[in-house]
């Protein structure tokens, strides 16, 4: 390490760049976190993060990695109402080869609203002293060469006040799906990144409900996923039990079945457009709370950043504007949460001022992004006009096992749970390669398939359904 205090920039304070810099605070003296919007106070929604109105999870991946970075969080967002929910025990899932049946805990979920997710995370970050908020703010740039990067330009967001320089030892980007790093490193000097997009079309509308007086806690999540084998549209929904009683409904539809922009709708594509209507059954004695939130920005984006011929010093990109997934599979959170310990890690073992420290921080990174990457992409890319081109060899390839894998996890318990080592992001796609998963796929599912949704007597009533 240096003897002169070390000092980092994050640009952008949604929760990649607050995990961020909690993790750089561990390792430098001083970091300064930039923010366009002026965040709120408790948990309240914010303009540049129109998102937070649909479902988010965070896997038990990134809750373990969130834990790491703020000890004790767990248990703060426990306090504040989020649910921790067993997986696949309390999830009732339609997946494109069939219902899962409720296997015994093997990962977890941590279910509430973002903004609560948000709140708490931010109020916890913001109390390290070594971290200062500049809120209101907007980045025009970085300064510095294709050699290294020495900080960035800033000015006031709304008040046209002056531009200033602030200079750091390392700057990280994480402002998201509106990042500028690949526009900036261009302007630097430096050749174009290597970029995929795969965008299934998909279009998120989202209401909030009050769950019926007996099924406001301990209620599962429902989930009702497209078959994208099919080469039409997917339509599809998610029930997720929030804090406060309350459930966050998010319909989607890809290209040419996008879902209601109207509440007078809602219930309806539900009911009629879904594979299964259960979860317009459950909607029948919920009360709804708002509107209906849409949203389209929903492809999947990455900068392969790691890749880089040449990288310059000091600069590192995380989060979405590193690689940004569709939001429907939940990974975005914990991708973040996990690239921030790696990043905090990297620092560590190499110390502050080693030659092609940012370079290692980018490699780092990308890890946990591809992980999450695989696992969007085999669903998504088979869409219509997802790509220009269609699925690659490889695509199909790793699909049509991915599936032979789903199929034989509706009937068999220790195969279910190898794939949500995967998708929990606890392990690796590796764990899916053994001889004995490999024999098991090959056999199949070892009991009947299920003609229903899995709901208990008990959470039927509790929804106000016929036993």
């Amino acid at each position: 390490m240096t003897e002169r205090p070390t000092t980092a920039i994050v640009l952008g304070g949604s929760l990649a760049g607050l995990l961020a810099a909690r993790a750089l605070a561990g390792v430098a003296d001083h970091v300064t976190v930039v923010e366009r919007d002026v965040l709120p106070a408790g948990p309240e929604p914010r303009r540049g993060l129109p998102q937070a109105r649909h479902v988010h999870q965070l896997w038990s991946g990134g809750a373990h990695a969130l834990e790491e970075l703020l000890p004790g969080i767990v248990a703060r967002l426990h306090a504040a109402g989020a649910h921790r929910l067993p997986v696949t025990e309390d999830m009732v899932a339609l997946s494109p080869y069939g219902w899962y049946r409720r296997w015994a805990e093997s990962h977890h979920m941590l279910l509430c609203s973002r903004d609560l997710l948000d709140a708490t995370v931010r109020a916890a970050v913001l109390a390290d002293e070594r971290i200062e908020l500049v809120d209101g703010t907007e980045v025009l740039g970085p300064v510095g060469s294709a050699a290294a990067v020495t900080g960035v330009r800033i000015r006031p967001h709304r008040s046209g006040g002056a531009e200033r320089t602030l200079r750091a030892d390392l700057v990280v980007d994480a402002t998201g799906r509106g990042s500028r790093a690949a526009h900036w490193l261009t302007e630097l000097g430096l050749p174009e990144v290597e970029r995929r997009e795969v965008d299934s079309g998909v279009a998120y509308a989202s209401r909030v409900f009050l769950a019926p007086a007996g099924a406001r806690e301990g209620f599962p999540v429902v989930n009702v996923q497209p078959d994208p084998r099919t080469g039409e549209p997917g339509r599809g929904g998610v029930l997720l039990p929030v804090e406060d009683g309350r459930w966050i409904v998010t319909l989607f539809g890809s290209r040419g079945a996008e879902p209601p922009t109207g509440a007078e709708d809602f219930l309806r594509y539900a009911r009629e457009d879904l594979r299964h209507p259960v979860i317009a059954e459950l909607l029948t004695h919920a009360e709804p709370l708002t509107d209906v939130a849409y949203t389209r920005t929903t492809a999947n984006r990455r900068h392969h950043h790691e890749r880089m011929p040449v990288w310059p010093e000091n600069f590192a990109v995380i989060g979405d504007a590193l690689c940004a997934l569709n939001p429907i599979y939940g990974h975005g959170m914990s991708v973040a949460a996990q690239s921030a310990v790696a990043l905090r890690d990297t620092v560590r073992r190499h110390g502050w001022g080693s030659a092609g420290l940012a370079r290692r921080i980018q490699k780092a990174v990308a890890r946990p992004a591809s992980a999450a990457w695989d696992l969007a992409l085999g669903m998504d890319v088979f869409y219509p006009g997802a790509t220009e081109n269609g699925p690659t060899l490889r695509d199909r390839l790793v699909a049509a096992y991915v599936g032979r894998l789903l199929y034989t996890a509706t009937g068999n318990g220790r195969i279910a749970a190898r794939v949500t080592d995967v998708t929990s992001l606890e392990r690796g796609a590796e764990v899916l390669l053994t001889p004995s998963v490999l024999l098991a796929a090959l056999v199949g599912p070892l009991r009947p398939a299920l003609s229903g949704p899995p709901l208990t007597a008990g959470e039927r009533k509790a929804a106000g359904l016929s036993p």
